[in-house]
């Protein structure tokens, strides 16, 4: 556990307890480690609403918190019926955990993933031809990216496997249950996990597809260290956006250019994932050719042996935050309380700034920036000089874009 917080142990820690045995063996460790380190612990049950039975398991989860002197939370999801159903609970999932930390200002909220994960992750995605990242271990820490709050989350369980924790379990006679969907072989993590038992006999068990796993992770891990010393050659941050001098990139690997690329889409739109591979080699190509792209939530603007990248204003349009909320996942308006005002894309609003072009910022970027409305009147657009009082700053998570091609 010390190892997650090697300066400063947690204040307040969240823990995400579904019921099942990984996470009730989660909350048991943490409940004995946490006093010895001065932390409080919080536990939050995200009930998705998919089955009859996940009202009786947040309970059972409430009982156990219960017993135990901590404070539990039930955070209730309701699928819109659109995508796929298992990414959308996921996302759902992190976003309703990162809004509970927001709310209760805690430092870290930790999660159950095992290292029967682990090898079950690297099975799904080596069937999907995946790559270095991945194929990479899950993170032990890695920061939320929902706009209602940048929680972090940390994974204490990494090296230990399902069957340990479980007899952890039976050993101290606490109960746990068992979620029927994980016998459901309509899922293809189910169907892995009961391939694994057949992979060991021929070496590919466990601690064999962990150890791979590790090894992608530092692979992925020297490769953005890599496209970081790329960015320090040919990358200028320019408030939310970015420059990125072509010459070295056309010279460097393909890996690390295309690397950085999607680093730099990911690090303006706040998306979670990167593009397809292939979306990429094409971008590069048109952008070579001088042909302006829209990809991933962003403009590429070529010119002047450069390529500039800005959010895509059309990805704005009804996008809306309270002042001092975190606006398109990365910026915060601060300015005076005035009762019925919002955030939103400065977009046409942009007209009523007449001193826009002294900023030196590209009208594509200011038409994307946070603006300052009451109704339909323009009040603020502090990054195209009209402050009246206001300042907008990009959030820690994306202040620092060579910070975020390196934990990211």
């Amino acid at each position: 556990m010390d190892a997650l917080w090697p300066d400063i142990p947690p204040r307040k820690l969240g823990v995400a307890v579904s019921g099942g045995g990984d996470s009730v063996a989660l909350l048991k460790l943490l409940h004995s480690w946490a006093p010895t380190r001065g932390a409080l612990l919080h536990v939050a049950t995200v009930d998705h609403g998919l089955r009859a039975e996940a009202a009786e398991e947040a309970a059972f989860v409430a009982d156990l918190s219960r017993d135990l002197g901590v404070r539990h939370d039930t955070l209730r999801w309701a699928w819109d019926g659109n995508g796929n159903l298992q990414a959308a609970a996921r996302a759902g999932r992190y976003a309703a955990l990162s809004q509970w930390a927001a709310r209760l200002d805690l430092d870290s909220v930790a999660l159950g993933h095992t290292a029967d994960d682990v090898a079950e992750t690297f099975l799904l995605r080596l069937a999907r031809g995946s790559g270095v990242d991945g194929l990479a271990r899950m993170r032990a820490s890695f920061a939320g990216e929902d706009p209602g709050g940048d929680a972090r989350f940390v994974r204490p369980l990494l090296g230990l496997g399902r069957g340990a924790l479980r007899s952890y379990l039976d050993r101290i006679g606490l109960q746990w249950i068992d979620d029927p969907s994980n016998e459901d072989t309509r899922f293809d993590r189910v169907r892995a996990r009961r391939a694994l038992p057949l992979l060991a006999e021929l070496g590919l068990d466990v601690d064999r597809l962990n150890d791979t796993a590790h090894r992608m992770e530092e692979a992925r891990d020297a490769l953005n260290w890599a496209a970081a010393q790329l960015a320090d050659r040919a990358v200028t941050q320019q408030a939310g956006d970015l420059r990125i001098d072509l010459a070295p990139l056309a010279t460097a690997p393909r890996e690390l250019r295309l690397r950085l690329l999607s680093s730099a889409l990911r690090w303006i739109s706040g998306a979670p994932y990167r593009p397809r591979l292939s979306r990429l080699a094409a971008l590069w190509e048109a952008v070579q050719g001088g042909e302006a792209r829209q990809l991933h939530g962003c403009q590429l603007t070529p010119g002047d042996g450069g390529l500039c990248l800005s959010r895509d204003p059309a990805a704005l349009r009804d996008l809306r935050a309270e002042p001092g909320a975190l606006w398109d996942g990365r910026w915060q308006v601060i300015g005076p309380d005035i009762p019925g005002t919002h955030i939103a894309a400065l977009g046409e609003g942009l007209g009523r700034v007449p001193g826009w072009r002294d900023t030196g910022l590209p009208r594509v970027s200011l038409v994307a920036s946070p603006a300052v409305w009451w109704e339909d009147r323009l009040i603020a657009a502090p990054l195209a000089g009209m402050a009246a009082g206001y300042t907008a700053h990009l959030s820690p998570m994306r202040d620092n874009f060579r910070q975020f091609l390196l934990s990211h």
